[in-house]
């Protein structure tokens, strides 16, 4: 598949296969939700698609966990994602990198944690976006755990330091997707 071939244009070794492996791993999750909201096969396509990608822009992270050795900091793969795929010709697709670090993020959060982002918003908007989002928060790219799935109960506890509208988020698509975890 073009996506994986994409992927393995930037990541290569064991990064390629942990980024590869994590992203099946949500891609299958957010085929579920997106089979139980009985979406179309064009919309399942592009889930399939930009989920596989949504980690891209770790090829120029600094991650000696994951053997990445790049110059910028982790929180900034989701930008650095939306970059490479613009240049690449996948708009869409590289609107999904940018949107689904946690639930999302907000401008003023951005501004008001000193984050090294642009000052612009960063919450998923389409339907799709919100599903690989919400299927991310599941799974972790821990070497040995990557096909762990998470807990609701585990992922509202990671979300919680970040603040009660977080888990709000969350709790949200939890009803939206009908999902009895």
């Amino acid at each position: 598949m073009w996506a994986i071939k994409l992927l393995a244009c930037y990541l290569e070794g064991e990064s390629f296969k942990i980024v590869l492996e994590h992203s099946q791993h949500v891609s299958g999750f957010a085929l579920e939700i997106a089979d139980r909201l009985n979406m179309a096969e064009y919309d399942r396509t592009f889930i399939n698609e930009a989920a596989l990608l949504h980690d891209i822009g770790v090829c120029q992270v600094y991650a000696p966990e994951l053997g990445l050795y790049g110059k910028n900091p982790y929180i900034m793969h989701g930008v650095l994602g939306r970059d490479i795929l613009d240049r690449e010709g996948y708009p869409l697709h590289a609107l999904v990198c940018e949107r689904h670090t946690g639930v999302g993020l907000t401008s003023e959060e951005i501004i008001r944690q000193k984050l090294p982002l642009p000052h612009r918003e960063m919450c998923p908007q389409s339907l799709s976006e919100k599903i690989i989002c919400f299927a991310d928060l599941f799974y972790s790219k821990k070497p040995g755990r990557l096909g762990e799935r998470k807990s609701v109960a585990k992922v509202r506890k990671k979300l919680l330091p970040f603040g009660e509208d977080k888990v709000k988020v969350f709790d949200d698509w939890l009803t939206r997707f009908d999902m009895r975890l």
